[in-house]
């Protein structure tokens, strides 16, 4: 075949994958939380300004989403090392990936994807390779790694497909949402450095909603942004 490539679109809802659960886990309730200091709550120039309209909002639905881990750590081919057959294959990729040797992490991913595309900490995973493998604005590089994020965010979506206008909550602390809100953090950083200020707020906004405890400290992005701040200014303060 032969032709040029007009256009590329991801299309999670083709491959018919069936979406991740939810489970309920109880109401999340504001008033239950520390949100700092009045005097702070009370400074114009605080990020708790991003965190009232969701203190206000008041009471929601909190889930946990179910997490896959399709397999045992398995060895890559040709890779003469051992592996600990109780141990965590997303952890002995990043292992690998950390010593340097990119072949036997991306082998590893590639087989638990294989298994089920559903593991959202590995498409995470490989979005922060590519979003940190430069401090340099090339734009492949980070549209690749946008893509991943992008997927995994996609993945998760899923979930709320039969839910029009979710409005729970997906905290932190319920360790399973982990891989989902990194995926939306590595896909609102990719946008905000490709410099899709505006797509990149929608993003961290909603983060913000499902994790009003805010563990990954998205009010302080959505200050650089809303202060018309680029990713490249902020990564060299």
């Amino acid at each position: 075949m032969t032709g040029e490539v007009e256009s590329k679109r991801i299309d999670i809802e083709a491959l018919g994958l069936k979406p991740l659960a939810l489970k309920n886990m109880g109401e999340w309730n504001p008033k239950d939380e520390y949100w700092g200091e009045k005097e702070e709550q009370k400074d114009p120039a605080s990020q708790y300004l991003y965190l009232k309209p969701i203190i206000d909002y008041g009471v929601r639905p909190s889930y946990e989403m179910e997490q896959i881990i399709p397999c045992p750590t398995m060895e890559p081919e040709n890779i003469d090392i051992d592996f600990d057959i109780d141990s965590d294959p997303i952890f002995e990729a990043a292992e690998y990936h950390d010593r340097g040797d990119d072949q036997a992490a991306l082998k590893i991913i590639e087989k638990i994807l294989t298994t089920d595309l559903r593991c959202l900490d590995a498409h995470a995973h490989l979005g922060n390779w590519e979003f940190n493998s430069t401090d340099e604005p090339y734009r492949n590089t980070i549209d690749k790694a946008k893509r991943h994020y992008e997927v995994g965010v996609k993945i998760g979506d899923l979930s709320f497909i039969d839910d029009i206008g979710f409005n729970g909550v997906l905290r932190w602390g319920h360790i399973n949402n982990r891989p989902f809100l990194r995926c939306l953090h590595g896909y609102g950083l990719s946008l905000w450095r490709l410099g899709k200020s505006d797509e990149a707020r929608e993003v961290f906004n909603r983060m913000l909603w499902l994790n009003p405890l805010d563990n990954q400290g998205i009010r302080f992005l959505l200050a650089d942004i809303d202060a018309g701040k680029t990713w490249y200014e902020v990564r060299t303060l």
